[in-house]
């Protein structure tokens, strides 16, 4: 499968200028104890600080 991966979180190593994920996967990862059934159940696990 050929997708692309957006995303707008400017302070990971993997975002590029385009708002695109540089990755050819991400690993998303629940939230611990989050059961809100909304978009906070869960996070990218593949985020990787910017050192800037």
């Amino acid at each position: 499968m050929n997708q692309t991966i957006h995303c707008s979180v400017s302070s990971c190593r993997h975002h590029s200028d385009k708002n695109v994920c540089r990755l050819d996967t991400i690993n998303v990862c629940p939230n611990c104890d989050c059961h809100s059934g909304k978009c906070d159940e869960s996070m990218c696990g593949s985020y990787e600080c910017c050192k800037k």
